[in-house]
C-alpha cells in the first residue's frame, strides 16, 4: 500500500534516530509534538509545510528556539539527506513530497506509527475507534465507562489529543480510548489495538484516498493484530467484511453491535435495554443488561449505537456491567452533535452541524418523526438522492443555505416534490437568522427544526463549530422575539 515503506527502504530504528535526518510534513495538532518529539530523540528535524500566515508563523517561532528548521510556503520539496518522513493526517499520498521520497527510497510514517514505535514496555493498550461517522462521541463515550470502572485513561488521537503527548508524557493510564481517522490509519503500519472497532462506512474522503475500496481497507487496518475484539456493526456489512479480511492475534474474536436482537457474540437491544451476549459465559442462552436506552444521552439511534460499540470495547477489556451504565449516562456529548438548544412555540430546534456528509445527515433526519431540515453548504462531490428519498416522509419542509444548496434542491424535486422548499441565496453573516426564520414559518407545533446540513461548512463559516454557534444564537434570538440585529 502506497505510503507505507517505499521501494525497498528499511524503517529505522526508533530508539536510533539520533543524528538522523527527519522531516515533519504539516504543522498544527500533529505536527509540532511530532517535530519536538523527534528533536528530543536527536534527531536532526526540519519541518515543511506548504502555507505560510500567522498562525504557522507563530509555531515556527515556538519550533526554531529547540533548533529545529522550518520551512514554509514549501511542502513539495523533500529536503536533502532525508532519511525518515514524519506526516501529519492531512497530506494526500499523491503530494509532490511523498512521491519524492518514494523515488529516494525513504519511508513515511504518520504521527500514530510514530507514536505506536514510541511506547515504553508498559505502555497501556489501545482501545482504537474508527468509522465515517460517530467516533469522537464513541471515544468519549468508551472514556466515560473506562473512568466510571475506576481506570485511568484519556480520549485521544484524531479527538484532538496528541497520541505523542500521551505517550511522551509522565502520566501513568491503565488503557487509551484512541479516535483514528483514515488518514492516520493509512499511515500507521505497525498499529496492533487491545480491541478495534469500525463503526459504519459511508463515501468520504475518496479525493484524499482514491477510491471507496481504499478508504475501507484504510479503516480495515484499526482491526489488523488486534488481540481480544474486532467490534462491527451488524447494519453495516462492510464493516464485516473488513474484520474477515484482517490478520488478528490467535483468539481474537468478531463482536457485532446492532440496534435488534443480538445473536451470540453481539450487543443490542432489547425492550429498550442495551444488553451484551458477547462477553458472557454462556453466549448462546445468557444475556447481561448494561444499561436502559433513556441511560444514552441522546438516544437517537445512531448514539445507541454508538453507545453499544463503546460498551463492546469496554466489555473486551473486562469492565463490569454498572460501568457501562454509570459511564454512559455521565457522558455529555461535544457540541454540535443532535444538540438540543431550545423549543420555541412547541417546535424543537436541534443542532447537528456536525453532519457534514450525507451519512451523518442521514442518521440524524431519522431520529425525528416531523422535521423542517436545514441544509447546505460544501458537498464536497457528494449527491442527495438516497438521503432525500429515506428522509422524504419525515420532511415538513425544507430550508437551503450554502454553495451547493442546487444539489440538494435538484434532489428534492426528484423524490420529494410536494415538500416546500425555501432556497436562501445569500451567504452574509445574517444567512443563518434568515434560514431559522424561515424554518419557524414552515414548522408546527411538535415538529423539529434540525440543522443537519450534510455538507461542509467552509463556504460561509470557519468550521461547523461556528456554523452551530450561528444556529444556536439565531434561535435565541427567536426565542426572545429579538430580529438578528437587536442588541
Amino acid at each position: 500500500m502506497a505510503g507505507f515503506v517505499t521501494s525497498g527502504a528499511a524503517s529505522p530504528d526508533v530508539s536510533d534516530l539520533a543524528g538522523r535526518q527527519v522531516t515533519v510534513a504539516g504543522l498544527g495538532v500533529s505536527g509540532v509534538p511530532a517535530a519536538r518529539a523527534l528533536r528530543g530523540l536527536g534527531a536532526s528535524v526540519t519541518v515543511v509545510n506548504g502555507s505560510d500566515g500567522a498562525p504557522q508563523r507563530a509555531q515556527a517561532a515556538e519550533l526554531e528556539p529547540l533548533g529545529i528548521t522550518v520551512r514554509l510556503g514549501d511542502g513539495a520539496t523533500l529536503p536533502e539527506g532525508t532519511e525518515l518522513v514524519v506526516t501529519t493526517p492531512g497530506w494526500k499520498p499523491t503530494s509532490p513530497l511523498f512521491l519524492a521520497a518514494a523515488e529516494a527510497g525513504v519511508p513515511v510514517w504518520g504521527d500514530v506509527e510514530l507514536a505506536w514505535r514510541l511506547r515504553g514496555p508498559d505502555a497501556p493498550p489501545w482501545l482504537a475507534v474508527t468509522g465515517t461517522n460517530g467516533k469522537t462521541t464513541t471515544v468519549r463515550m468508551l472514556a466515560a465507562i473506562l473512568e466510571a470502572a475506576g481506570l485511568r485513561t484519556a480520549a485521544v488521537g484524531n479527538i484532538g489529543v496528541s497520541l505523542l503527548d500521551i505517550v511522551l508524557g509522565d502520566e501513568p493510564y491503565d488503557v487509551l480510548a484512541v479516535e483514528l481517522s483514515s488518514y492516520q490509519l493509512h499511515w500507521a503500519p505497525s498499529l496492533r489495538a487491545h480491541s478495534g472497532a469500525v463503526l459504519n462506512l459511508a463515501p468520504d474522503h475518496l479525493d484524499w484516498h482514491g477510491s471507496m475500496a481504499a478508504y475501507a481497507a484504510d479503516k480495515g487496518r484499526i482491526y489488523e493484530g488486534n488481540q481480544v475484539a474486532c467490534v462491527y456493526n451488524v447494519a453495516d456489512p462492510a464493516t464485516e467484511d473488513l474484520v474477515r479480511a484482517a490478520d488478528v492475534e490467535e483468539g481474537c474474536r468478531a463482536i457485532g453491535f446492532t440496534l435488534g436482537t443480538p445473536g451470540p457474540s453481539q450487543l443490542g437491544v432489547v425492550e429498550n435495554i442495551l444488553v451484551d451476549r458477547a462477553f458472557v459465559a454462556n453466549r448462546q442462552q445468557q444475556a447481561q443488561e448494561l444499561a436502559e436506552v433513556s441511560d444514552v444521552n441522546p438516544p437517537a439511534p445512531h448514539n445507541i449505537a454508538n453507545a453499544l460499540a463503546a460498551a463492546a470495547l469496554a466489555r473486551s477489556f473486562g469492565v463490569p456491567p454498572a460501568a457501562v451504565r454509570d459511564g454512559l449516562r455521565a457522558f455529555r456529548p461535544d457540541p454540535h452533535r443532535v444538540e438540543h438548544v431550545a423549543d420555541v412555540g412547541g417546535v424543537a430546534y436541534v443542532d447537528d452541524s456536525k453532519a457534514t456528509n450525507t451519512h451523518a445527515a442521514q442518521a440524524s433526519l431519522g431520529a425525528y418523526e416531523h422535521i423542517v431540515w436545514i441544509a447546505g453548504g460544501l458537498a464536497k462531490g457528494a449527491t442527495f438522492d438516497e438521503l432525500v428519498l429515506t428522509a422524504a416522509k419525515r420532511l415538513r419542509g425544507v430550508v437551503l443555505i450554502g454553495a451547493d444548496r442546487a444539489l440538494i434542491r435538484e434532489a428534492l424535486a426528484r423524490h420529494a416534490a410536494d415538500v416546500p422548499v425555501v432556497d436562501l441565496d445569500r451567504t452574509d453573516t445574517g444567512a443563518m437568522a434568515a434560514a431559522v426564520r424561515e424554518a419557524a414559518r414552515l414548522a408546527r407545533p411538535g415538529d423539529t427544526v434540525l440543522m443537519a446540513p450534510a455538507c461542509a461548512s467552509m463556504d460561509m463559516f470557519t468550521n461547523y463549530n461556528e456554523r452551530g454557534d450561528a444556529f444556536a444564537a439565531a434561535v435565541q434570538d427567536l426565542a426572545s422575539g429579538r430580529g438578528p440585529d437587536e442588541q
